[in-house]
């Protein structure tokens, strides 16, 4: 039996044998309805005061950036569905036949379950899929305007291949999160998300990670489309789900980051925008210089995608 491997924080990762990718079905770029183009120019990536040093937010730097095209949203439930149902195809979690699923949302019928070692909220969960999120018997709770998760990076690119687009860079995803701020921590400036009086986006509140008081409205993931949107028009850029994209996770500065902690992540891509079981007390990392590494087949109910598509020349600041 394949054993999920303990990694810190935010998502486990798969310990198992990669499966055979599926080809990427592709079709003339079709970009979401609602996507936004963001000016290209002088994009500022990471952050001089950095939360997590270890992560390698700093240092703050700036990348010249064309134009592109981005989703007002993530890759929604209904979006997903097309694609599958268009092309047929399997996602990793589906074709492994299991998936990791928060502890509190595991189904009683399930019965016991395997933790994953040093993070023991996590638990492997056969059955469980982008369709039935907490495994077999949830898919009463699976909403086609909520963003589709249980995707891994593989099944990410597959889908932003088949609408014609790709995954973003770190620093186009930077870029379109501030909204056109500058150096600030979250899309809507500086000022923190709190457990009672401020909750402008999808995150954890109450005492992690046993208790979650749902005091945004949502215990689980929000609809693609709330909160407020940033300065571009983008919704959840941060909170909801963690977002992949196109780049590999890497820790620039080594003073910060061991040796062996590298080598366990080698292979590992980027996500950004942190998620619904973020909290300040454990991860805060809803932040947009916040950053995390995964396998490329590895996939949770948090973990998600936003898809962007070349800009026009005139689109230049």
């Amino acid at each position: 039996m394949t054993q999920p491997a303990a990694k810190p924080c935010c998502g486990p990762s798969r310990d198992s044998a990669p499966l055979a990718a599926p080809p990427l079905v592709q079709r003339p770029a079709q970009r979401a309805a609602d996507a936004v183009e963001i000016p290209g120019g002088t994009a500022m990536v990471g952050t001089q005061s950095p939360a997590l040093p270890v992560d390698g937010e700093s240092p703050l730097r700036r990348a010249r950036v064309s134009s592109f095209w981005i989703g007002a949203t993530t890759v929604t439930n209904a979006q997903f569905h097309d694609f599958v149902a268009a092309t047929g195809y399997v996602t990793e979690a589906e074709r492994f036949g299991w998936s990791f699923v928060f502890w509190s949302r595991v189904p009683e019928h399930v019965g016991p379950t395997q933790a994953v070692v040093g993070v023991e909220w996590w638990r492997r969960v056969d059955g469980a899929t982008w369709r039935a999120v907490d495994g077999p018997g949830t898919e009463d709770t699976w909403y086609p305007d909520h963003p589709v998760t249980q995707v891994s990076w593989n099944d990410a690119a597959a889908y932003a291949a088949w609408v014609g687009g790709r995954l973003p860079t770190e620093a186009e995803w930077e870029h379109a999160a501030r909204g056109g701020l500058e150096d600030v921590p979250f899309p809507w400036g500086d000022t923190a998300p709190d457990d009672t009086a401020h909750m402008p986006c999808n995150i954890w509140q109450g005492v992690f990670p046993e208790r979650n008081t749902g005091a945004d409205g949502y215990v689980t993931t929000a609809p693609a489309k709330s909160f407020a949107p940033n300065g571009y028009g983008l919704y959840n850029m941060v909170g909801n789900v963690w977002e992949w994209s196109s780049e590999p996770f890497k820790i620039r500065s080594l003073k910060k980051a061991t040796k062996a902690r590298l080598r366990d992540m080698k292979g590992y891509k980027l996500s950004k925008g942190g998620s619904y079981l973020c909290h300040r007390s454990y991860c805060f990392r809803y932040r947009i210089a916040a950053r995390v590494g995964n396998s490329p087949d590895s996939s949770t109910p948090h973990q998600g995608m936003r898809i962007v598509w070349p800009g026009s020349a005139r689109a230049q600041v």
